[in-house]
């Protein structure tokens, strides 16, 4: 089962995902408005039960940021040993993990345009797992970590390079720009740590692979990072914890290639799906 934000008809809608098209159900849980709504609630399950069997309502949609009123996006920056030897700064595996905020404006949806905007055309890409908490905690044990985890979905956390380098201690303005990331195409319920434990990642530009690691490769893996991240914070559901990518980013090619108008970047997890967009310039 998978559940998605879309547009039909100038509304907004939130349902599940079938191959003849979209099942709202927004009318059937009005207690709950929004996707986010309904995760924050805690009431994945009962979406799923309320989908099975239900006809089809939309064949024609566009696809939404999944949760595009998301309250709470937090990003785990260089996760990958190669990622981390990309810097080339000679410095070891990290103990702690590096975080930092990102906000559902700068979210589009699935087979929607990455914007690049005319003050900077180093719009990059980073392709990787998010996972949605469905369960609150704080001082999650790594043990427990998973049981906090009600869905699955993937991200393009797109970058302007040259502004996470404005000061001397930020990544906030360049990870933040409207539409410069995506994620989606939808939720698939968490079931079974098989589904990210050695799930393979797979970000292709215009069809050629640019990153390829698998998620057991991460430096912090996600059990750490819902420990590590609950020790200060109270997860809430429908907290979002964007979980790092692999090298191979544009910045890090030699010589650097970044995203252009025209291009088609796709993100592809097994047991998941792909997400894909297109990039275009801002309108001006």
């Amino acid at each position: 089962m998978r559940f998605a934000t879309y547009i039909a008809q100038g509304q907004s809608f939130y349902g599940a995902v079938t191959d003849g098209g979209m099942i709202a159900l927004n009318d059937s849980f009005p207690q709950w408005p929004t996707l986010f709504d309904a995760m924050a609630a805690q009431g994945i399950d009962q979406l799923v039960t309320a989908a099975k069997d239900e006809p089809v309502t939309h064949h024609n949609f566009t696809y939404d940021m999944v949760m595009p009123n998301a309250r709470r996006i937090l990003c785990v920056g260089v996760n990958f040993p190669d990622r981390n030897a990309e810097y080339k700064d000679g410095s070891a595996q990290p103990k702690f993990m590096s975080l930092f905020p990102r906000f559902a404006s700068g979210f589009t949806g699935h087979d929607r345009p990455l914007i690049r905007p005319p003050e900077s055309h180093q719009l990059d890409y980073e392709g990787e797992v998010a996972i949605v908490i469905g369960k609150p905690g704080r001082r999650i044990a790594q043990a427990d970590a998973y049981d906090h985890i009600a869905a699955l979905t993937l991200c393009n956390e797109g970058t302007i390079r040259d502004w996470v380098r404005h000061a001397k201690f930020n990544v906030t303005q360049g990870k933040n720009w409207d539409s410069s990331a995506s994620m989606g195409p939808w939720l698939v319920p968490f079931t079974d740590p098989v589904q990210i434990d050695d799930a393979r990642i797979i970000t292709r530009v215009n069809g050629e692979i640019r990153q390829d690691d698998i998620l057991s490769h991460m430096m912090h893996p996600i059990r750490r990072e819902i420990e590590y991240i609950s020790t200060f914070m109270t997860l809430q559901p429908g907290d979002i914890i964007v979980t790092g990518t692999p090298t191979g980013s544009g910045a890090r090619l030699d010589p650097p290639q970044y995203l252009k108008p025209g291009d088609v970047v796709e993100v592809e997890v097994n047991g998941i799906g792909t997400l894909r967009n297109t990039v275009e310039d801002e309108a001006q």
